[in-house]
């Protein structure tokens, strides 16, 4: 009862949420990811925790590489406001969605988002998968074409090869042990434009989710998932992104062809969601009112 009286008061004003921050003992985490709703969902051996928001059709949201639910917060209102249901996964160990985090493979994170909208709605969604999330959202178009209207790629990689330099950056955003100072640089480099702000994404970094992650995509094979089934796909491009260049967007093109649209977003780096989140939102809302 508790949790459930929290959640009824984040569409307050921000000093309310401060105030409640203090009386609940909460993480400012907490009161970021809070959605008009949050839900567990269960199978043998995961649990799943959700946030949605909104109504109407489905739109299912999958982060970056061992970040969290609360990266899509703006792009759910926006979504919400725009006439959809918003739904935020939780990925294995952030929050309180649990399962192993070994042995595992993209096939596995894959059933993790079916689940989800099984239990939702059962009706086919629109899946949005930023960056590492990508490769799990056209996972799940191959193996469950059935839920999956169309797929929407944020900063998508997978194939062209990443510079040494900017894989040994992302590696060492993870390092929480870090100097703040040289941490925040690394990240900066490996996900932010020249002249964003990277203290925007200070906090969120879940090395350990990264760790299983990273494992699964190794355990995958690249053609397992790089069509993304028969789905429709839109690729959000950020064009200062070091970690998946725009090149990867042309290699899908050239795969898979008229069934990607492109669109590109100046002045934005891996990140994207922070950086350019009104460009994001009418790439993501302008498409999937077609799909």
């Amino acid at each position: 009862m508790l949790m459930e009286g929290r959640m009824m008061f984040w569409n307050g004003t921000s000093i309310i949420g401060i105030i409640l921050l203090a009386i609940f003992n909460l993480t400012l985490s907490d009161y970021c990811i809070a959605g008009d709703s949050r839900q567990i969902i269960e199978r043998p051996g995961v649990t799943i925790e959700i946030f949605s928001e909104g109504q109407g059709p489905m739109v299912l949201m999958i982060p970056s590489l061992g970040r969290g639910a609360e990266d899509f917060a703006d792009l759910a209102k926006r979504l919400s406001g725009a006439g959809y249901t918003a739904v935020r996964i939780q990925p294995r160990g952030i929050g309180q969605s649990r399962g192993a985090l070994k042995g595992i493979s993209l096939h596995d994170l894959a059933v993790d988002a079916a689940t989800v909208i099984e239990d939702m709605k059962g009706q086919p969604a629109i899946i949005i998968g930023h960056a590492f999330g990508n490769r799990v959202a056209r996972m799940l178009a191959v193996k469950r074409p059935e839920l999956v209207r169309a797929v929407v790629l944020l900063a998508a990689g997978g194939k062209a090869p990443m510079d040494p330099a900017i894989r040994d950056s992302l590696t060492k955003s993870f390092d929480l042990n870090m100097p703040e100072t040289e941490r925040l640089e690394h990240i900066r480099r490996a996900f932010f434009a020249p002249g964003n702000d990277p203290s925007v994404w200070r906090g969120g970094w879940y090395p350990e989710v990264a760790e299983a992650q990273g494992a699964a995509t190794q355990a995958t094979k690249l053609q397992d998932w790089w069509s993304g089934g028969k789905a429709p796909i839109l690729v959000v491009q950020p064009m200062k992104d070091t970690v998946a260049t725009p090149v990867n967007a042309k290699m899908l093109k050239e795969d898979i062809g008229e069934r990607v649209t492109i669109v590109e977003i100046a002045d934005a780096g891996h990140a994207l969601l922070p950086e350019q989140p009104e460009a994001v939102a009418k790439a993501v809302i302008g498409y999937i009112k077609l799909h």
